[in-house]
């Protein structure tokens, strides 16, 4: 069983920064978890320097604690995780790095491990979807972001930080009948910017719908859209208000709090969930580290949400043996 240092017996400013204090081990034996890094930003349009968003997520991390009271869990009694480090990407290669992340995470997938993956801009999330389908087929996409990066291209490039979800269906990777965007806002080119989104299949939420209609009934969506499909879960910090998160390459004013946020995260209990991201964290423009803290705290329940699941079953199996 792997579990964090013990920071009531080992000072949280000793060793080597790792996601949680967990352990840096390369294994796929006996964890149900992984916590990866793609240190790669090539691809961003604005603001660059996403490449060290997996460290400074890592560095804030480390005073997290084992127990999630909002869930009411002790995450480690039920679930076994590791620090995997990083993939090992190709600064200025995105072809070569999507080839790097699906050859990374594929072992974690066969052996039924958790990949949580920390970015990194946008971009990654195709090499992680290519990784997903090649092992689950087409997986649903629960996504949190203030675009809808359905973009076909930008300045004629197709592989870019606002076009992966583009990608991601015309490659046959996402169910998009069962995926769902949330969150979108702010000023666009024109309407087709989000109806794109919907033409190739997607449920959209607007962030002023969410608004309109209350986080318990976008959950509610969330969950009937996404049904008893395999969830992929790729959360943008650009989601939450910058007032929240302004360590970010492209920021949104009008966004849902950092609570709100994790209201939701918490709130996809139940689904079939099989692998998530973080991405776009901005170390340059987050000097009072309020977005390394959302971030961690986003992977961190991401990780209860393993934990959770895992229990479920286990409760489950005792109520079939009585």
């Amino acid at each position: 069983m792997y579990q964090p240092k013990d920071s009531a017996k080992s000072p949280r400013f000793c060793g080597v920064r790792t996601f949680m204090r967990l352990e840096q081990l390369q294994t796929t034996d006996d964890i149900d978890f992984a916590v990866l890094g793609v240190p790669f930003d090539t691809a961003v349009s604005n603001r660059t320097g996403q490449r060290y968003g997996p460290q400074h997520i890592r560095d804030f991390s480390v005073l997290l604690r084992p127990y999630n009271p909002d869930q009411d869990i002790q995450i480690f009694e039920y679930c076994s995780g590791v620090d995997y480090g990083d993939i090992d990407v190709v600064p200025g290669n995105i072809h070569r790095t999507y080839d790097n992340m699906v050859e990374g995470i594929s072992p974690l997938l066969e052996k039924s491990v958790v990949p949580i993956i920390l970015g990194g801009d946008h971009s990654i999330s195709l090499g992680n979807l290519r990784a997903f389908a090649k092992h689950y087929g087409p997986v649903a996409l629960v996504h949190f972001d203030s675009h809808s990066d359905t973009w076909d291209n930008y300045y004629g490039e197709k592989y870019m930080h606002g076009t992966p979800f583009r990608r991601a269906v015309e490659e046959g990777l996402l169910d998009v009948e069962h995926s769902i965007q949330i969150g979108m806002r702010g000023p666009l080119y024109g309407p087709e910017d989000i109806e794109d989104a919907r033409q190739l299949g997607f449920e959209v939420i607007t962030m002023r719908e969410c608004r309109d209609i209350g986080y318990s009934q976008v959950l509610k969506r969330i969950h009937a859209r996404a049904a008893d499909r395999p969830v992929f879960v790729s959360f943008d910090v650009d989601f939450v208000d910058p007032a929240y998160a302004p360590g970010t390459g492209t920021p949104e004013v009008g966004g849902p709090t950092s609570h709100e946020a994790l209201e939701l995260v918490r709130g996809l209990h139940g689904l079939d969930l099989v692998g998530f991201d973080v991405v776009e964290v901005l170390p340059s423009m987050d000097p009072s580290e309020i977005t390394a803290m959302l971030a961690s705290s986003v992977a961190y329940e991401m990780i209860s949400l393993v934990a959770m699941k895992k229990r479920s079953r286990q409760q489950a199996q005792l109520e079939q043996h009585r």
